[in-house]
């Protein structure tokens, strides 16, 4: 019996990096999973590896910044598994620059992926998680707790130089939250935040040259920490290392599990003791 048997989990960005370990962790658990990816690959990989563990997934492959996504996202939840009980917003990549050298397309692209899409599936989720509610009530049945998780990170709540745009997303993620766990607490759901610190993903890491990049949409960007500035962060973590996805993965299952039904308009940081 897992801790989440019977729940219809949506997981953004779940293709690679600390997506895959969230759906493959909530898979574990029991939850049914609607995988999403860009591209159909790294989601076809990710479905494999949960109905592997036995468990079972279905993709939802695209942008999430796509007119209709956050719509389809949803109506696929309900279309395989019948329902939907725990929402996870956290695709996203970095687009970095100082605040004279970025374009307007450089902040309109974060601010994109990173608040307007969330705000696109949960707006799509209302009357879904409504629906149910009303059912529920009206067959006289317990409404369960349902869950929201949004990921932000520490740069929306302290800032970082090079990532205004990034930082400016992260820090509307929380806003975004804190105003959700208000208007949806009626529906018995908690609505919270992870606020990721320095995880080690393909986003971070980099070769010795820094040349990693990843394709979005037809814009090669430029991603990942240089070596040497990469082992200075980790020096001011207190555990003394950056985090893994897995852990990563562990903090967004706390607040999806059922010992956090009581928990709402919180963000927790996951970040080995580093504070603003």
């Amino acid at each position: 019996m897992g801790k989440l048997d019977n729940k219809v989990a949506i997981v953004s960005g779940s293709g690679r990096g600390i997506g895959r370990e969230i759906a493959l962790k909530l898979a574990t658990e029991g939850a049914r999973v609607v995988v999403n990816d860009m591209d159909g690959e790294p989601a076809a990989e990710t479905i494999a590896a949960i109905e592997a563990l036995g468990g079972k997934a279905v993709g939802c492959v695209g942008s999430v910044t796509e007119d209709g996504f956050g719509e389809r996202f949803v109506q696929t939840a309900v279309d395989s598994f019948g329902g939907l009980d725990i929402i996870v917003n956290n695709a996203g990549y970095t687009w970095d620059s100082v605040i004279q050298k970025m374009t307007d397309d450089q902040w309109d692209a974060i601010l994109d992926v990173h608040l307007k899409a969330p705000f696109h599936i949960l707006r799509a989720a209302q009357p879904v998680i409504s629906a149910q509610v009303k059912q529920a009530k009206e067959a006289g049945e317990a409404v369960p707790c349902r869950k929201v998780v949004n990921i932000s990170s520490i740069a929306g709540l302290g800032g970082n130089a090079g990532q205004v745009n990034y930082a400016a997303a992260k820090a509307g993620i929380v806003g975004l939250t804190k105003t959700l766990a208000k208007e949806w607490g009626r529906y018995n759901v908690t609505v919270n935040a992870v606020a990721f610190g320095l995880i080690k993903t393909r986003l971070t890491e980099a070769p010795a040259d820094g040349q990693a990049t990843i394709k979005v949409a037809d814009k090669e960007i430029k991603v990942g920490v240089n070596p040497a500035l990469l082992g200075a962060m980790e020096q001011m973590i207190p555990l003394g290392r950056a985090g893994t996805a897995a852990e990563g993965a562990g903090a967004v299952y706390l607040l999806c599990s059922p010992e956090s039904d009581y928990v709402s308009a919180q963000t927790l940081i996951c970040g080995g003791g580093f504070f603003i």
